[in-house]
C-alpha cells in the first residue's frame, strides 16, 4: 500500500496533494511524457480548462493502457504558461486525483513548442503488485 507522507514539522500541503508518497518495494512504474492539451484531430481548446481535461484524458489513456488508473498516479508535474491559469488547472487536477494523494508540483513555464498550447502535465504512477 502506498504512504502519503505529511510530517506535523512541514506546514501542511496547499492543495490536494502530499509532501511524500511511500512506494513499497515491488511495485510496477508507469511514467508518461508530457501531455498536451490537443485532440487526436489536432484541434485544440482555446482555455486552460479544456487543454488540462485533454491532459488528465489523455494521461487516463495512457494508465488505461498500462493496466492502472489515477488512483496509481504517485507523482503529477504540471506546466502552465500564467499564473492567472493556477486555480483552473488545480480544479481540473483535483477532479482526477484519488487517494492516496499524489505528490504534485506546479510551474510557470514561458512557453510550450506552439503557441497555443497553455498547460502540459506529465505523471508518474505505482501499482502494488
Amino acid at each position: 500500500m502506498k504512504q502519503p507522507l505529511n510530517p506535523a514539522s512541514v506546514r501542511r500541503p496547499f492543495g490536494n496533494y502530499s509532501h511524500g508518497l511511500l512506494v513499497p518495494p515491488g511495485a510496477s512504474l508507469l511514467v508518461t511524457s508530457g501531455q498536451l492539451g490537443i485532440r487526436p484531430d489536432d484541434s485544440i481548446p482555446d482555455d486552460v480548462e479544456g487543454q488540462a481535461v485533454l491532459c488528465f484524458e489523455a494521461i487516463g489513456a495512457i494508465l488505461e493502457a498500462g493496466g492502472m488508473d489515477f488512483s496509481d498516479v504517485i507523482r503529477i508535474s504540471g506546466f502552465v504558461t500564467r499564473r492567472e491559469d493556477f486555480a483552473t488547472y488545480m480544479a481540473v487536477r483535483d477532479r482526477y486525483t484519488r487517494s492516496p494523494l499524489p505528490v504534485s508540483t506546479l510551474l510557470i513555464v514561458t512557453g510550450f513548442t506552439r503557441p497555443e498550447f497553455k498547460v502540459e502535465v506529465e505523471v508518474t504512477a505505482a501499482k502494488v503488485m
